[in-house]
């Protein structure tokens, strides 16, 4: 099989029934895409459908893409029957180093040569995944942002042994498939927003360390403040904005000095035993009564409502 052009693809592998798996799945079907969705276990089928189920519902909201239908998935626990006829393959195994190197072994033998394989991981480098791996030149990192059904950034990036060729098909294919990709420069260790992310999460947990905000007020101010604003305006953008029409030139000779003051925090804090009860009361506080099937639903509505209403914006 020749690698096909990213806009002929018709048949796709998810590997995976967890979260990402199973909501990679859930994405590939609303944008009309014929699914053949690998799990280790067939005991997996409830949860891997439970989390289709939910993630349905919004894809529905948001519209499904012409000839979209759930009839166009088939489940399996045989690796071989799922991706042979793959036109694309995205994998979600779980996050160990030896079990993914030991997959791409496997599907040396079972996925024609030239076509991608692209990896979720969130946490390890494709250039230690492809290790062992006969096909090397065709592995990439496609990492989503939780949902994948939703939300639309991957991160791509190939390793040491990557075709860069492959990096571009993906960057194509994810295009094709309703995703916004963003092509790395380089392997660096947690992508570029999930290192963004990251920052904000040990700032977060320092001023529950420091008994400085609860867990409750910290989503309050995100929610309220920032949020908003970066569904529109990244962080760059937003400052280069909020300037006038000195833009970033002025930010940064106005407010370059205060970045040197101690106002954060950039090491993770200790996490000991009483910052955990913190954020775990915290958290359930906050929570309330509420099933988090239902803090799911009620999260995926808003963020449907938060994309279509950003799509209207730029008309």
């Amino acid at each position: 099989m020749f690698r096909p052009l990213p806009e002929n693809v018709s048949q796709v592998a998810t590997l995976g029934a967890g979260p990402i798996g199973a909501g990679w799945a859930a994405h590939f079907l609303a944008r009309g895409y014929h699914v053949a969705a690998y799990i280790h276990s067939m005991d997996e089928l409830d949860a891997f459908e439970q989390i289709l189920d939910a993630g349905w519902v919004s894809l529905e909201a948001i519209g499904l893409a012409e000839g979209a239908s759930r009839q166009n998935l088939t489940v399996t626990d045989n690796l071989e029957t799922a991706v042979s006829n793959a036109q694309f393959v995205q994998e979600c195994a779980p996050e160990r180093l030896e079990l993914k190197q030991a997959l791409y072994t496997r599907l040396d033998k079972y996925v024609a040569d030239d076509i991608v394989i692209a990896s979720s991981t969130s946490g390890l480098t494709m250039t230690d995944i492809q290790k062992d791996c006969n096909s090397a030149h065709r592995t990439v990192i496609g990492h989503p942002f939780n949902p994948p059904y939703l939300l639309p950034l991957v991160e791509i990036v190939g390793g040491k042994k990557t075709d860069p060729k492959a990096v571009a098909w993906a960057r194509d294919f994810y295009t094709c498939a309703g995703k916004a990709p963003l092509v790395m420069n380089k392997e660096i260790p947690g992508f570029v927003a999930t290192r963004l992310q990251e920052a904000l999460w040990r700032e977060a947990l320092h001023m529950v360390a420091n008994g400085e905000a609860s867990p409750q007020d910290i989503d309050t101010a995100l929610i309220n403040g920032p949020a908003p604003r970066m569904a529109v305006q990244g962080q760059c953008m937003a400052f280069h904005v909020a300037c006038g029409e000195g833009g970033m030139a002025t930010n940064l000779d106005q407010f370059g000095p205060a970045l040197k003051l101690p106002w954060t925090r950039l090491q993770a804090p200790e996490l000991t035993r009483e910052l955990r009860n913190r954020m775990v009361d915290g958290c359930e506080q906050a929570a309330s009564d509420r099933h988090f099937t239902d803090m799911v639903a009620e999260r995926d509505r808003a963020i449907v409502g938060i994309l279509k209403a950003v799509e209207k914006a730029k008309l």
